[in-house]
Order: structure tokens, then sequence, then C-alpha cells
């Protein structure tokens, strides 16, 4: 199946289905300044841009020229109208010539992808300079609490996320893996950034803007968040993890990955 075929109804082109859990997605997923300057300083001098699997446009330098690609049409109407309207395009097979781009950066999307060697392949065809990719490094799930309280939702993304030699291998020449401090708080609400929020992941929109969780049952997921209440209530999170409240930065997961030709 091509990655044409495999699109949703609302064109999302990857494992998930941003038609149904991608509304309040901008609501919830607002992008965090200092991770921001990460993904930022990793595009070096770059003028122009690419930025595959764009989203709602979480990341996007606006002192650049960027084209911004994302199959989703509930994701792109959600795009602030200061950025750019993204073209409707999927990551395996990118609308423009060989080397039309200083850079490219995609931002939590490479796990979504249908097919990421042949969106690898694309993304360093059409870039001259370096692929700046925003992800988490599956290796490293297990630094997060998460992990004992919603077992299924990291299993979910240790899945789902490449590894850092996927990543290598796909884009050839030479990489770098910088691990990205999350602060204690981030705008940006994936998983971990709450880390020191237990109670956020309570809430059912904060969850559904976390794309694992509509891969898992959702009888296991109430018993999860049940669980968790349960821990916070008792008091049993806290006297593990309490300290994490008052902790400005955690480094978990989140990466910045940087490929140079």
């Amino acid at each position: 199946m091509t990655a044409e075929q495999f699109r949703k109804q609302d064109g999302s082109a990857g494992d998930a289905d941003y038609g149904v859990i991608g509304n309040t997605y901008s609501d919830y997923r607002r992008p965090d300044p200092r991770i921001a300057q990460a993904v930022w300083d990793a595009l070096g001098d770059a003028r122009t841009v690419l930025n595959v699997g764009a989203g709602a446009g979480s990341y996007e330098p606006t002192d650049r020229d960027v084209t911004a690609i994302e199959p989703s049409a509930s994701m792109r109407k959600q795009r602030p109208t200061v950025l750019s309207r993204a073209i409707d395009a999927v990551a395996e097979s990118l609308p423009f010539p060989d080397n039309s781009f200083d850079a490219a950066m995609t931002t939590f999307s490479v796990h979504q992808w249908g097919d990421l060697t042949a969106g690898l392949a694309e993304i360093r065809r059409v870039t001259r300079g370096p692929v700046v990719i925003l992800t988490c490094d599956p290796h490293l799930l297990d630094r997060f609490w998460l992990a004992k309280y919603a077992p299924g939702v990291i299993s979910t993304e240790r899945r789902r996320y490449p590894t850092m030699s996927q990543l290598v291998e796909g884009l050839g020449g030479t990489a770098t893996v910088d691990l990205v401090p999350i602060p204690l708080d981030c705008t940006d609400g994936f998983n971990e950034a709450y880390y020191g929020r237990p109670e956020e992941l309570l809430v059912a929109e904060a969850r559904a803007a976390c794309s694992a969780w509509s891969f898992v049952d959702p009888t296991r997921a109430g018993q999860y968040t049940a669980a968790l209440q349960t821990a916070l209530d008792s008091g049993e999170w806290d006297a593990a993890h309490g300290a994490l409240r008052q902790q400005p930065t955690f480094e978990g997961s989140l990466v910045v990955f940087r490929a140079m030709p």
C-alpha cells in the first residue's frame, strides 16, 4: 500500500487519525519556546526550510522562508494565520526537485509515517543541508514514571518511534543526537511534559493530544488513569516522584536529531 492509499478520510497519512483525535490538538500542544530554540539552533543559518508533517505549525521559525507539508486537513486548519498555508502532501512523496531547501525539519512526526525509509529518503533528496528531527529515543522511554501506571502507552511509543540508528541509516551522512531538557512548565503537552504535573494526564483532552493513547483500548486506558488517580489520592505517587513537582527540567526521551549530508 502506498502512502496515498494509506490516508484517512481527513488526509492523515500516518498511523494516527487526526480527523478523530486532532480537533483540539493545538489547545494542548502549544510550542514551548525553549524546545523551539533547540530546533532552530540545529537549523543553523538555513534560510529556506521545509517542515514535513508540519501539523498546526509548532516549532516553525518565523524568521525564515518555511514551506510546510501536512496531509491532515484537521491539522492544516489549526495553523495560525501568521504562518504560510501548508501543502497537502505526504513525506514519502515530496513535490519538489532535488536539493530545493537549505534545511528540513520535522517535529513529533517521523514515528507516524507509513514508510519511514521512503520518507527519510525523500527529505534527504530535497534538502541540501541539515535535516533536523525533534523526536523521542525509544530506548529512553522508561525514564518516565508513566511506564509504571500506563505501560501500554509506553510500549506503544516504543514500538512507534524509530531508533536513532534507523534515522542515521535512512538519512546517511553524519549525525548528532542531543537530549532536550523538558521544562517543568512546558507548554507542549506531550506525555513527558507532565513529568511534574501528573494530574494533567487525568484530563481526557490532554491525553487525546498524545497520539499513543489513541492506540490503547479505551477500557485499558480507563484502568491506567484510574491507577494514576488512586496513586495520587493515596500519596503513593508523591512518595515516589514528588520531588519532580519542583524539578526545573527533566531529561527523558526527547531529542534533537541532526543529520548532515
